[in-house]
């Protein structure tokens, strides 16, 4: 175990540090933030100072170099809207982002894992027929558009919730909602699959011989071993929705890590843009490595060492 970790830190390690080159190499295509920093009209003296007081007159290795020491040593510079610690930026936002990516998760699996249940017990019924159409429906139904159709019904129309913006518990549920929609409907469509293949593995038929209760072959023989792929799903959704949500953060409002990278790259905020990545590609990388440790728990036949 402690080696497959150790590995997993180091290739955790690599891929940050592919993250970072590229991100940094892409910022550097988006143009010079000095023109958008500076007012309109601004003389090319004025623009040199700026470039050499941000480093950008450097030429293009020296400031990678720069930027990958800086980094190496917590430092991710300072942000070039805001004039403030860009790593300090990120964390601010960052509530908002989990709140909203955790709504939406516990939500969407929980309901999802029913959906799945329900669709894979009942196979071949009417109600599995239902179910797939809405987990199919969910899942091709376009996030902005269904954002934008909750916020005309349930706010323009009904008036019961807040357009959008932060400040309270109204104000995260059609965000959330809009979501745990696609949520529910990949853990259905997932679940369902892997419970019909386990249904038809040998030692469920010899559970179900042995006389067990109907539960407990559910629960401690289907729905444990069905669950593995569902954890991986469940594991790569978290890190995109911790990663932030950019079209839903954007369509409500939403003061979340994704909309800040978006505002950022609109104005040229290298800071920015490489604290905020920086930032997802660690938790999404944290969050799939945990899951990883997790196999072994769910299924003792998966085994680290090997």
């Amino acid at each position: 175990m402690a080696r497959f970790i150790l590995v997993r830190l180091l290739e955790a390690l690599i891929a940050v540090w592919g993250v970072v080159t590229l991100v940094f190499f892409i910022t550097r295509v988006l143009g010079d933030p000095t023109v958008l920093l500076l007012p309109v009209g601004a003389g090319q003296a004025e623009l040199d100072a700026l470039r050499h007081a941000l480093g950008l007159d450097l030429p293009l290795y020296q400031q990678y170099a720069r930027t990958l020491w800086a980094m190496l040593h917590g430092d991710f510079g300072v942000s070039f809207q805001y004039m403030q610690p860009a790593f300090e930026v990120v964390l601010r936002h960052m509530p908002a982002t989990v709140t909203l990516a955790l709504t939406a998760l516990l939500f969407g699996v929980l309901l999802g894992a029913a959906a799945g249940a329900v669709a894979a017990l009942m196979r071949g019924t009417l109600l599995e027929l239902v179910v797939m159409v809405a987990a199919l429906l969910g899942q091709a139904t376009p996030v902005f558009w269904l954002g934008v159709m909750l916020i005309l019904l349930f706010s323009v129309q009904l008036g019961w919730l807040p357009t959008g913006g932060a400040g309270g518990v109204r104000h995260v549920v059609l965000p959330a909602a809009t979501l745990a929609v696609f949520v529910t409907a990949s853990i259905a469509r997932l679940l369902r699959s892997a419970m019909l293949d386990t249904l038809r593995e040998d030692y469920v038929r010899t559970a179900r011989a042995k006389g067990l209760l109907p539960h407990t072959v559910f629960f401690w023989h289907v729905a444990r071993n069905a669950l593995i792929p569902v954890v991986t799903m469940v594991g790569i959704i978290a890190g995109e929705l911790l990663g932030g949500s950019v079209v839903t953060e954007t369509v409500f409002a939403w003061p979340g890590v994704g909309r800040l990278i978006v505002q950022a790259i609109q104005v040229h905020d290298f800071p920015v843009i490489q604290a905020g990545v920086v930032v997802v590609a660690v938790l999404f990388i944290a969050i799939n490595v945990m899951v990883d440790m997790l196999y072994g728990v769910l299924d003792p036949r998966i085994s680290h060492r090997r």
